[in-house]
């Protein structure tokens, strides 16, 4: 364990001193970012914006959007599952949630996520359709698939 975290204390030593205090602008800019994509999408789905800034409480707004109950928050604590399993399917949920149902869709919102998320946010066509956790269109989506 110890020679992982020496291995990525390597690697973010090798990136500060190739690109100096830049990465912390570029952080901070990332960062900037998301949290207005995510207040966009709260406000389209008409859920509080300042929610996207408290830590705890994005989250179970962002699982209240998909339709998804907060309890489910403890299934991606779990190590392999929630990092593999359930969070790309809460983003392409997400997607469903917005209408977009192709897969470049989906492709996009798991690689480009703050992004994507940025563009639903300020797209005039993308309009919150409800939560689809457990209604009939992702049943049938999935029926089809």
């Amino acid at each position: 364990m110890s020679s992982i975290i020496q291995t990525l204390s390597d690697f973010a030593m090798g990136i500060y001193n190739s690109f100096g205090e830049g990465v912390f602008v570029l952080a901070i800019i990332v960062g900037f970012i998301g949290v207005v994509a995510q207040w966009r999408l709260y406000a389209k789905a008409g859920q509080p914006g300042i929610a996207s800034i408290v830590p705890i409480w994005n989250f179970i707004v962002f699982l209240r959007i998909v339709g998804r109950p907060a309890s489910h928050i403890f299934l991606f604590l779990i190590p392999i599952y929630g990092q593999f399993y359930m969070i790309p399917k809460v983003y392409i949920e997400l997607c469903n949630s917005f209408g977009k149902t192709s897969i470049v869709d989906y492709i996009l919102v798991i690689v480009f996520n703050g992004f994507y998320v940025l563009n639903l946010g300020l797209s005039y066509e993308a309009e919150y359709q409800g939560p689809v956790y457990g209604t009939e269109r992702v049943q049938a989506k999935s029926a089809l698939a």
